[in-house]
């Protein structure tokens, strides 16, 4: 343990010479001062890794939270300019759409995203609906993401349009406000998207500056300040208050953040458990979470909305069959195993039922799919229609599919190698089991659920 507190010091004092070095630098050019200040930023982080206690002493926090405004309507005026100044909705097209953006034009008249497409038009009937493209978003995402993660010591993606970056250390050599700045207008020249940002000491109080600071606009609060800029503000702008708990707050004539900020803290845990004394810190500016550049996937899942509601048992068979056989191929390309196999109905009135069963890990398709098939005929009795079904893989571990002794033969695990290297090659699309080939198209994307990034969202979503 002495050996390794010693290393732990050497490391520290050469991290913090090359850092006092680095920011020390007489700089000769604008390209030189962004790698410097991304390098200190990068010195910055090691050192609060290596030594928490100093950090908290001398180093203050400083959070970066940036969201692109509107973010699939802002990429569909970018490819036809025709939509600019006008309401905008995009998402589901049908009855049972769900609104994935509004522009502000719709925003104006109610329309906001999560609503029902139906309620949306009925709103704003002047609406422009476009189902959406989650490719090109995602292509126009990545392009942001390319952009920031040069020029920042640590990136967390938190969603396809929304980022966190840890500035901390930047600001003795560069200043950090002046830096996002000049990264905000970089993404807009670079992109053409429109972007605002909030400067914090924490991803709290920065994701609340980003959301007052919109449209397009920027916002950084000081440190010492932050229960005073939150005090004023509804208590729905805090993250994690929901539609239902913010009517709960209301029953309980809590409307304003500073409301919550001068009550005891146990008085909302009593009436809310864990998450009230979450609400009460992030009510007070209180929020030590770090910037976390990756995302381990803890489950992966596919569940589908039906145009019409159906009693078709063979229809929903084939699908679920097709969900269990893609979701396998994405373990088995993620080097993971599963040991939890989920299948979720809901019926016509809405009412919503699901089964899980605990197996040992695999990620094998003639296991995973029996295992599917017997749970949704166990879930399947009522014999009403049905509105969606979905499958779910959880408590994934990394590993390879093992061969089992007594189940499987090498021939069958060289069948998943060869079927697997036809779809990374051409596309999940080109190759599928027989029983599943008229439903793959439907359920079948090229996100790779394990690349560290965030979980995606179809732009054209159902209920």
């Amino acid at each position: 343990m002495q050996g390794s507190h010693f290393s732990v010091i050497l490391l520290r004092k050469q991290v913090t010479l090359l850092y006092l070095n680095f920011v020390g630098r007489v700089k000769q050019s604008e390209s030189e001062d962004v790698m410097a200040s991304a390098y200190a930023g990068r010195c910055g982080c090691l050192l609060r890794t290596l030594h928490p206690i100093q950090n908290d002493l001398n180093m203050q926090r400083t959070i970066l939270h940036l969201d692109l405004d509107t973010f699939f309507v802002s990429v569909e005026r970018l490819l036809d300019s025709r939509l600019n100044n006008k309401p905008i909705l995009v998402g589901g097209t049908g009855d049972r759409g769900v609104v994935s953006a509004a522009s502000y034009e719709a925003r104006y008249f109610g329309a906001h995203s999560g609503m029902p497409m139906k309620m949306a038009r009925q709103l704003c009937p002047e609406a422009i609906v476009i189902k959406g493209d989650g490719g090109t978003y995602s292509k126009y995402s990545d392009q942001v993401t390319d952009i920031i993660r040069d020029r920042v010591p640590v990136l967390e993606k938190a969603s396809v349009d929304e980022f966190y970056a840890d500035l901390t250390g930047m600001d003795r050599f560069f200043g950090c406000y002046k830096y996002a700045g000049e990264l905000r207008q970089r993404v807009i020249k670079e992109t053409g998207l429109p972007i605002s940002f909030g400067l914090s000491v924490n991803k709290t109080v920065s994701k609340v500056a980003t959301n007052e600071a919109k449209p397009n606009n920027q916002l950084k609060i000081d440190f010492g300040h932050e229960k005073e800029f939150l005090a004023p503000l509804s208590v729905k702008k805090i993250p994690m208050v929901g539609t239902k708990m913010f009517q709960t707050l209301s029953n309980m004539g809590i409307k304003k953040v500073k409301t919550l900020q001068e009550m005891p803290v146990e008085m909302l845990e009593a009436a809310f458990g864990k998450t009230g004394i979450q609400i009460w810190e992030k009510a007070n500016g209180i929020d030590n979470r770090e910037v976390q550049p990756f995302h381990d996937r803890k489950s992966i899942s596919n569940e589908r909305t039906f145009g019409q509601d159906t009693i078709d048992v063979e229809k929903m068979l084939g699908l679920i069959k097709a969900m269990a056989e893609n979701l396998a191929y994405q373990l088995r390309k993620g080097d993971k195993l599963t040991s939890c196999v989920s299948v979720k109905i809901r019926y016509s009135d809405f009412n919503t039922l699901s089964k899980q069963v605990k197996i040992p890990y695999t990620a094998a398709d003639h296991v995973l799919i029996p295992i599917v098939t017997a749970l949704f005929d166990k879930l399947y009795n009522r014999r009403l229609l049905v509105r969606l079904i979905g499958v779910r893989y959880s408590d994934l571990t990394q590993g390879h599919y093992q061969i089992s002794l007594f189940d499987d033969w090498d021939k069958t695990v060289g069948l998943y190698q060869a079927m697997d290297s036809v779809r990374d090659r051409f596309g999940a699309l080109k190759l599928s089991s027989a029983g599943t080939m008229n439903n793959i198209k439907g359920i079948t994307t090229g996100h790779n659920p394990f690349n560290g990034q965030p979980n995606y969202i179809p732009a054209h979503r159902n209920q």
